[in-house]
């Protein structure tokens, strides 16, 4: 297998200080995408959105649980036990949502699928978010989820709902940190789209996720 050059200590500082100086760079342009999120205008929601959860019959508005922002992840359903794996390996990222409380946001699962499969799965899975079925509802539909799968944003003014982001594909996969982390790792992704030295092990992309409980042990 390909290994990494081996080098004395200052080499390694000073490539690393190079490689320092590019990411640096980088965080000052997401920085500055970020600034320019928090200057998009938005646009009002119209439709009144009744999804089916936990506790019976939920809005829109009630997805927000009382605080000023929402957002929602459309996790791809494709039923009969076919659980996507993407969408669970970026479920798995999200954290304790007690954080994003902390700063007046609420995040909320949502599936075009019936409550009766996603409770056993959510289950199964160990997570407490909280998921809904937009089954029967123009939700996945009207923010260009479809069948697949997308990140929204929402806020709130008094009951009156305001779509201000969304972001799908890599865009998403961007916020998930299995990706992140191995980033930074020598060997990568180890999936054949990436740009690695020859000799690094590569699969196709994809090929590798499982749900959680699924990978050998």
């Amino acid at each position: 297998m390909h290994r990494p050059r081996v080098v004395p200590e200052h080499e390694w500082q000073a490539e690393r200080a190079e490689l320092l100086a590019e990411e640096k760079e980088l965080t000052r342009a997401l920085d500055a995408l970020a600034a320019r999120r928090r200057r998009m205008p938005v646009v009002r929601m119209e439709q009144d959105y009744v999804f089916e959860g936990p506790d019976g019959p939920a809005t829109l508005l009630d997805l927000f649980d009382g605080r000023r922002q929402l957002i929602t992840y459309c996790f791809m359903w494709q039923g009969g036990g076919h659980y996507c794996h993407g969408c669970s390996m970026f479920t798995d990222n999200l954290g304790h949502p007690a954080h994003l409380h902390a700063r007046d946001t609420s995040l909320a699962l949502v599936s075009r699928g019936p409550l009766s499969e996603i409770t056993p799965f959510r289950e199964r899975m160990g997570w407490t978010l909280p998921w809904v079925s937009s089954l029967g509802t123009g939700f996945n539909d009207d923010i260009g989820a479809g069948d697949g799968f997308a990140l929204d944003v929402f806020l709130r003014d008094g009951d009156d709902v305001y779509r201000t982001y969304s972001t799908s594909g890599r865009g998403v996969e961007r916020l998930g940190s299995v990706w992140t982390l191995l980033d930074l790792t020598p060997l990568g992704r180890q999936e054949t789209w990436e740009d690695s030295p020859e000799g690094l092990p590569q699969t196709p992309p994809y090929t590798w996720w499982r749900l959680h409980d699924e990978y050998p042990v």
